[in-house]
């Protein structure tokens, strides 16, 4: 019998409390009996504790609903009591009760319902009727398991919050037990614990942890490539991160197939001259670029623009970008005719569009003095720069941060051409505007 009582009192000790919750005139008196009932249960005076239990439970009937939340308190308390005392047969009749009222007002998969069934079930675990509580345990675990992918997307949806805020350790443990939860709920193969594999991935990745990062992107890209096949459109951005992984360690021969796979991906998807696929052209480019390998990432450059101007037409301000991006290319190659002459046409495409004075038009003029400067042809680049800062000035005001970087440019200019006066009038005006940055442009 000890025994028996010592495991009824662990039950007891981890079952979920129930909360009363007092109808209109009632809670004063059924309050004041279910206080006693707590008082005489901590004396240990239980069969006192029993008759005042009774009396709560009778007071709730009367002056509530039959079905009311707190005629299952007093069922369940009642019925811990008689479990402390090791009167199953007692207590069976009253688990059943507030299980029956529960079912029909919650629900069969309401989680108070799994609770009510939980406590049936160890009852009848205590007294080893096995056959009695496996179904009722299995219940159990099937309620608890629906619920857990919406605790799991609570998870995720707070660890995003912490991620945004860049409040890393905090994110990490609820992207854990949201990936936990997930696989409890669904499986360990199911898409949605491929995405939480990813979040943890990226939350790693962010923080340049990347053995951490590797094998959870390469877990969640088999997952679904199992689930969707491995030509799927949404496999694409699972394959970048895993590229953009590589990529960041300089294991480029690992990341080189991954990007040419998105790109027949996306070409399959979409077609070979649609917009959406500029993107991944771009980051392919950018790729080879990054190795000096310039004629690969011009080919993909050349493609980009081509797919834009077919798509856009040959007069949209937006070509600009890609203008840009490829005569940028260019001026790393020394190709700097090409790369003259790509300037110039993002300049016009944006003065026309948007007028002489837009900031936008102030960054074609100074990428095209720089140009001019890594020739040294400063009699072409000087204007260049001047009207590129006047742009800034006008638009920014005269002692905003960002127009250093134009009095910088100035600066050097009038110091390649020897005009060290003006150089240092330049140079007092950054340091007034950002002290300490004119010290690196000086002699």
């Amino acid at each position: 019998m000890n025994y028996l009582r010592s495991i009824a009192l662990v039950f007891l000790f981890f079952m979920p409390a129930t909360l009363p919750v007092f109808a209109d005139g009632e809670g004063d008196e059924w309050g004041k009996l279910n206080r006693k009932v707590e008082e005489l249960c901590s004396a240990g005076t239980y069969d006192r504790a029993i008759v005042v239990a009774q009396q709560a439970l009778a007071v709730a009937e009367k002056n509530t609903d039959s079905n009311h939340a707190n005629v299952v308190t007093s069922l369940n308390k009642l019925a811990e009591i008689y479990m402390i005392q090791c009167q199953y047969a007692q207590v069976e009749p009253l688990y059943k009760r507030a299980l029956e009222i529960q079912e029909k007002t919650l629900g069969p998969d309401h989680p108070d319902v799994a609770a009510n069934l939980n406590n049936l079930a160890w009852l009848y675990r205590i007294q080893e009727q096995h056959a009695k509580a496996e179904p009722l345990f299995k219940r159990v675990q099937e309620i608890r398991e629906k619920a857990l992918p919406e605790v799991a997307m609570s998870q995720k949806n707070l660890a995003e919050i912490y991620y945004l805020q860049k409040q890393y350790p905090k994110a990490e443990p609820l992207y854990k037990r949201a990936l936990e939860l997930n696989e409890i709920a669904l499986g360990p193969e199911h898409p949605d614990v491929a995405t939480n594999l990813n979040d943890l991935a990226k939350l790693y990745y962010i923080q340049e942890q990347f053995t951490k990062a590797e094998p959870l992107y390469q877990r969640a890209l088999k997952i679904k490539e199992k689930a969707l096949g491995p030509d799927h459109p949404a496999m694409a951005a699972l394959l970048n991160d895993l590229a953009m992984l590589y990529s960041a360690q300089d294991q480029y021969a690992k990341a080189e197939p991954l990007y040419q796979r998105i790109l027949a991906i996306k070409e399959k998807a979409l077609g070979p001259d649609n917009l959406n696929l500029i993107t991944i052209l771009d980051d392919f480019a950018e790729f080879y670029k990054k190795q000096n390998q310039y004629e690969q990432a011009g080919l993909l450059y050349k493609r980009s623009l081509a797919i834009a101007e077919k798509k856009m037409g040959p007069d949209n301000q937006n070509l600009a970008i890609f203008l840009d991006k490829l005569a940028e290319l260019y001026k790393m190659q020394r190709k700097y005719e090409q790369a003259e002459s790509l300037y110039k046409r993002a300049l016009e495409l944006r003065e026309k569009a948007m007028g002489p004075d837009h900031p936008f038009v102030g960054i074609s003029l100074n990428n095209l003095a720089e140009l001019y400067c890594v020739q040294e042809q400063y009699a072409k680049a000087e204007p260049l720069y001047k009207r590129s800062f006047a742009i800034a000035e006008k638009t920014l005001g005269s002692d905003h941060p960002d127009l250093v970087h134009s009095l910088e440019n100035l600066a050097k200019l009038y110091r390649a051409t020897k005009r060290d006066e003006d150089a240092e009038k330049l140079e007092k005006r950054i340091e007034k505007i950002q002290p300490g940055a004119s010290s690196n442009h000086s002699h």
